[in-house]
């Protein structure tokens, strides 16, 4: 028997169903009637969604051909720890709203159509340890405030549109296990790949927008192949000149040289 569940819950959830298209069908028990009970206890019946005493505690909806955006009511529930909506084609902005879920842990949007900036209100999900963005459209810069997440044990935003440097807070975290001691994970370069104009490390560094330096040296090369060919050039028409100013004066002198008869 269901017991009444927390409000907030049942608008997050009536609201999320509103945002999303579910050609497959896939959420066929997500009813408004059963919205107003999505828990009872630890135990849901509705798809993808698992309770804790009472409240809606994790959201599992990954490759159901769902479509639409992501509802910003999602923040209602409060106590929700995991949300995964990933290898869907789900489309717009991450919205800020999620800011609200405080108790958040695991956030995978990855492999979807979602666009527009990195909402930085995820870094006052100070419990995040998952961020994974991989093959999206997202674009922008990566919020520097995401670097303030100590917990924050995978992230993974390649494959988007993003552009400029990577954060040093989150690029070049000190420590290298995540375990005790308070060390930060450090983020390989395959968190970051597949981004065109993202640079910084574990990226490489900014490439100039000039001349590169093979370009630079082959100028230098062509120039002094160039300068070397007109020098032998002239070198040559002044020794065939010479050669026959030469010639002219030894053909003066044999003349005179010559009896009269």
């Amino acid at each position: 028997m269901y017991t009444k569940s927390d409000p907030d819950d049942e608008l997050c959830l009536t609201k999320l169903k509103e945002s999303l298209s579910d050609p497959s069908n896939q959420l066929r028990n997500w009813t408004k009637s059963a919205f107003s009970s999505p828990c009872s206890g630890f135990t849901s019946y509705l798809q993808g969604i698992t309770c804790n005493n009472g409240r809606v505690y994790k959201l599992s909806l990954p490759n159901l051909s769902l479509q639409g955006t992501l509802s910003p009511f999602l923040s209602n529930c409060t106590n929700l720890q995991s949300l995964d909506l990933s290898s869907n084609s789900l489309s717009g902005t991450i919205p800020p709203d999620l800011q609200s879920l405080l108790n958040l842990a695991v956030l995978n949007l990855s492999s979807n159509h979602f666009s527009g900036p990195i909402p930085p209100q995820l870094a006052l999900c100070a419990y995040l340890n998952v961020i994974d963005l991989h093959n999206n459209l997202l674009s922008g810069q990566i919020p520097q405030q995401l670097g303030g997440l100590v917990r924050l044990s995978a992230f993974d935003v390649s494959n988007n549109r993003l552009s400029g440097p990577i954060p040093g807070s989150i690029g070049n975290r000190s420590g290298g296990g995540g375990g005790g001691g308070g060390s930060l994970v450090r983020f390989n370069v395959s968190s970051f790949v597949g981004n065109k104009e993202l640079y910084g490390y574990p990226l490489p560094p900014l490439r100039s927008k000039g001349l590169s330096v093979m370009a630079i040296v082959g100028i230098g090369l062509g120039s002094g192949f160039l300068s070397l060919v007109l020098s032998f050039s002239a070198v040559c028409v002044w020794l065939r000149v010479t050669e026959q100013s030469a010639a002219g004066n030894e053909e003066g002198k044999i003349s005179q040289l010559m009896p009269d008869y």
